[in-house]
């Protein structure tokens, strides 16, 4: 029996796997529902579509950038399988919300005025709802797991969390909005009963006051955390990975609607492309690593990614439209001769992306004290976040300067070459430790 197959049947592991997938399934299937009908019902300018995505993005960002820190400080401090339960009722009650925006829009009541900000505020609260829970998820894992087992279910976990975007991504592209409001709700409800089966996970301090004040505890945070060299560039490396994904993810309705004229199908093929890819290469890693917790893969994985990245750039700018054509379904589009290299090259990017980014989830957890791997991943999804949303301004900023979505695709590749210089230092620091 492998250690996947053994994890998945123990009820240590698989309840926080099922918690996890169905989370991520209800974000990616909700925003991108959002995103796609708004860029495709609502909006008819490539500025403008931008321009929501960007802020679509952000807006699910900025909860990590704020709460993070006190996210960190109630994981490591108080029953992790408690605070699961409180944040998987909250969800239910954020896709109501969510739900009735997307029904008002359906119904085309006020889409602008009321139903757009409704949505736009339940994106926001389900990033509160992500902040809270994503130091839990991987925080719990040394404590329920042993030794090699961290490896394999923090790769589970990334391999799970991609395939469920997977679905989220599908299930939005091809379903009326009706029904994705109503499906979000469901999900939320089963995602709570899921989250009421992890086994406790008791603090492994001594609770401490929290700090409310999140800007103080978030600074303190993150210095405290930073000082560690291989820790600093860890999550440096991470950041700078969720930069270049944050661009991507924005790019990739308006470049598929305004340049390769695709429809919402296309968009969403895109984008489960890109998860089945990040899946195969965070499993992909584990096998290679065999157990062992090394960066030495990171350089060589991000530098591919840029490449596949600039690939993907140049069949954008060969790419011809067929004459008369309006917006191609997945058909069309699949017949056209570029389609297949255009698809390798993002199916590229991604198994790359994962190769590179799950080793260094799992130097996180392992690297630190058990009793400060909360606070540990907090003060990397507040880095994270803010280079993500510094990202996504910068997305912003190329096209409100009148630069094509095909030429950022550029400015992708070369901030790959960043993190690969990153992830070169980190394994050299990792050697000089072995030594």
């Amino acid at each position: 029996m492998t250690t996947s197959t053994h994890l998945l049947g123990a009820r240590r592991f698989l309840p926080l796997f099922v918690t996890q997938l169905l989370g991520a399934f209800n974000d990616n299937l909700y925003k991108n529902a959002m995103v796609l009908y708004v860029v495709y019902s609502v909006y008819n300018s490539e500025a403008a579509e931008a321009r929501f995505s960007a802020i679509a993005s952000a807006l699910f960002i900025i909860p990590f950038f704020v709460m993070s820190a006190l996210s960190g400080q109630l994981a490591d401090m108080r029953d992790k399988a408690r605070i699961i339960r409180v944040i998987k009722f909250c969800e239910i009650l954020i896709m109501l919300v969510g739900g009735a925006g997307l029904v008002m829009a359906w119904k085309d009541i006020a889409v602008t005025a009321v139903a757009i900000p409704l949505m736009l505020t339940a994106l926001f609260a389900m990033g509160v709802h992500s902040t809270f829970f994503g130091p839990i998820k991987y925080a719990i894992l040394p404590q329920h797991l042993k030794g090699p087992e961290v490896l394999a279910g923090t790769g589970m976990v990334e391999a799970g969390t991609y395939i469920a975007i997977l679905a989220g991504t599908i299930v939005a592209g091809w379903i009326n909005v009706e029904w994705a409001a109503l499906c979000v709700v469901l999900t939320a409800l089963l995602g709570y009963l899921a989250g009421r089966q992890v086994p406790p996970a008791p603090p492994m301090i001594a609770a401490e006051p929290l700090d409310y004040h999140v800007i103080r505890s978030s600074y303190r945070l993150v210095r405290n955390t930073m000082h560690d060299r291989r820790v600093f560039l860890a999550i440096m490396a991470i950041s700078f990975f969720w930069a270049i994904g944050s661009v991507l993810f924005i790019q990739f309705p308006p470049l598929a609607k305004n340049v390769l004229n695709a429809s919402k199908e296309v968009a969403s093929l895109f984008l489960v492309i890109f998860s089945v890819g990040v899946a195969i290469g965070s499993m992909s890693i584990n096998a290679l690593l065999k157990g062992t917790v090394s960066a030495r893969f990171a350089p060589a994985s991000v530098l591919a990614m840029g490449v596949f990245v600039v690939l993907f750039s140049l069949v954008c700018q060969a790419w011809e439209v067929p004459p008369g054509v309006k917006l191609m379904d997945v058909g069309t589009f699949l017949s056209l001769p570029l389609a297949a290299p255009a698809l390798l090259a993002l199916l590229g990017v991604a198994i790359a992306g994962g190769m590179f980014v799950v080793p260094l989830y799992a130097f996180l957890t392992t690297f630190v004290e058990k009793s400060q791997a909360a606070r540990t991943i907090a003060a990397n999804n507040i880095v994270n976040s803010g280079a993500m949303v510094l990202g996504a301004l910068v997305a912003v900023t190329l096209t409100a300067l009148g630069l094509a979505l095909i030429d950022q695709l550029l400015f992708v590749a070369a901030m790959c070459v960043v993190s690969a210089w990153l992830g070169r230092l980190l394994h050299l620091s990792e050697r000089e430790d072995e030594d």
